[in-house]
């Protein structure tokens, strides 16, 4: 049995909507856009204010943090993402060696059968 590299053939297996999503998800999940977003939600903290409070709070709540959390959230999901790709990478590869491995214990096997059995 062969062991697959499941992160290479997830990747090979995308079709073009899902790689238009991650790029999109990509390009959104960057700090960089957080930091547009916050630019963009900050042009319009002045009319809040001068709506008063509850205008203030209605700007915090579905403007800014809405807008600026999604792309921060991402970016920790990208963080995460990551180490957990690099640790199953680092397991297929583990796995892999240790498949040379039995495959050569199992040769020294039966050549140790055949040295026993001849000697029968």
């Amino acid at each position: 049995m062969a062991i697959r590299n499941i992160n290479k053939e997830h990747k090979e297996n995308l079709g073009f909507q899902e790689r238009i999503a991650l790029f999109i998800t990509r390009g959104v999940g960057t700090m960089w856009c957080a930091y547009i977003f916050t630019i963009i939600a900050l042009i319009s903290l002045p009319d809040a204010i001068e709506s008063g409070r509850a205008a203030v709070i209605s700007w915090m709540a579905q403007t800014f943090l809405q807008l600026v959390l999604l792309s921060v959230i991402m970016v920790g999901q990208n963080v995460m993402s990551k180490h957990a790709e690099l640790r199953a990478d680092a397991e297929y590869e583990v796995n892999l060696k240790n498949e040379k491995d039995i495959e050569a214990i199992k040769k020294d096997l039966d050549e140790i059968k055949k040295i026993l059995k001849n000697k029968n």
